[in-house]
């Protein structure tokens, strides 16, 4: 499956909740595997981002739906960027020219 690497930021909302975040991880995991995902890892860390997360998604569509419906709860702001193995980055290269 594709794998995705998404940048989070708290919003206002979402820093004033931060104690509800593990409940959050937790549902976002479930939501994750119902829809044909799979949350591989997740990080707090410190700077610019609050969190990265490391997902699978079985379509770019299914991966655009989930963090769209994270937006959508007001509590985060994300960036995400599909993340290619070093095979999957082999392959591509031997495509060109």
């Amino acid at each position: 499956m594709p794998t995705f690497v998404t940048l989070y930021r708290y919003t206002q909302q979402g820093a004033r909740n931060v104690k509800e975040s593990p409940a959050r991880i937790a549902a976002a995991r479930k939501s994750a595997e119902e829809a044909g995902g799979r949350l591989k890892a997740i990080y707090v860390t410190m700077g610019q981002y609050d969190l990265v997360a490391i997902t699978e998604w079985p379509t770019d569509e299914a991966a655009a739906a989930a963090v769209l419906a994270q937006g959508s709860l007001g509590n985060v702001t994300t960036e995400t960027m599909r993340a290619f193995t070093e095979d999957e980055f082999k392959a591509i290269v031997a495509k060109l020219p």
